[in-house]
């Protein structure tokens, strides 16, 4: 990763480092960059320019509708087309080819950034920081002021196993909530069943007290969907609203103690499997030892 150069009007921004996270197994870790191979199979052409790290889907039917691909040479008009095993795909007159492994990263977002690939605000996002593929996306989202563990793939079938409510993959957060919370409110905050807005009712938590100083109490809660601020609307109809929020875990990942806010490091084999097997997505040929 590299610094980004100074935009006029707008603050430099640096590009997040890599971090090293000590050797504990035989796993090595991904590479963050993916490599190219040939395609396999017969696949729609905007699926095919998504998989080869280029753009989303969508993108990739404006790009189409631009007159910017092309196949074996042929400039195609509507983005239904199919390629074939062997076809030539080229954009912008330069050959493409589909990702031989995924990416899988674990990013320590800081407070400030948005999950997200366009703001109209010109609030800082992810991918300002993220050197990553257009196609590489956060397994879920933490809102602007929440901080801790992203993980970033462009593994879709992964990530809609990940995030499919019925999945109830744990997210363990820590939140730094003020007052002192009662045994009744934890008990309350157990049994879920408030009504937190927009039409939502608050899950059934595990939720237990760190610690207490200076008025405010520090949570450990772990919930089993990742719904719009949920943390925080919840906690704030409990009268304790959230003044630090910080998510520690997702499913079997857990964010090194030691990893530095605005670092990142791609997840070993090891880890790929253990998301793997929680939501039971087969292994992937590139993705085992």
């Amino acid at each position: 990763m590299r610094k980004k150069h100074k935009e006029k009007g707008k603050k430099a921004r640096i590009a997040a480092k890599p971090y090293h996270k000590s050797a504990g197994g035989s796993d090595k870790a991904t590479s963050g960059r993916p490599e190219t191979a040939a395609l396999s199979s017969p696949e729609r052409i905007n699926r095919y320019l998504a998989h080869c790290g280029l753009c989303s889907r969508r993108e990739a039917d404006r790009w189409i509708i631009a007159g910017r691909i092309s196949i074996n040479g042929k400039l195609i008009e509507t983005p239904g087309v199919i390629v074939q095993v062997g076809d030539h795909v080229m954009v912008d007159e330069k050959l493409v080819e589909v990702q031989q492994a995924h990416t899988y990263i674990i990013y320590h977002k800081p407070k400030g950034q948005l999950c997200s690939r366009s703001d109209n605000k010109g609030r800082p996002l992810i991918y300002d920081f993220l050197e990553v593929a257009p196609n590489v996306q956060s397994i879920g989202r933490l809102d602007m002021d929440t901080e801790g563990l992203l993980m970033l793939t462009d593994d879709g079938a992964l990530t809609r196993a990940l995030t499919h409510p019925g999945a109830k993959v744990p997210r363990e957060y820590r939140a730094r909530v003020a007052g002192s919370v009662s045994m009744e409110t934890l008990e309350k905050l157990g049994r879920g069943g408030q009504d937190i807005g927009r039409g939502d009712i608050s899950d059934a938590w595990e939720v237990t007290v760190s610690s207490e100083s200076n008025g405010h109490t520090w949570l450990n809660i772990v919930i089993l969907r990742g719904r719009w601020r949920e943390v925080r609307r919840t906690l704030e109809e409990s009268g304790h609203p959230v003044r630090r929020l910080l998510r520690t875990r997702f499913g079997p990942i857990k964010l090194d103690e030691d990893m530095p806010k605005g670092t990142w490091r791609a997840l070993n084999r090891g880890e790929i499997r253990k998301l793997r097997d929680r939501v039971e997505v087969p292994d992937e040929k590139n993705n085992r030892d």
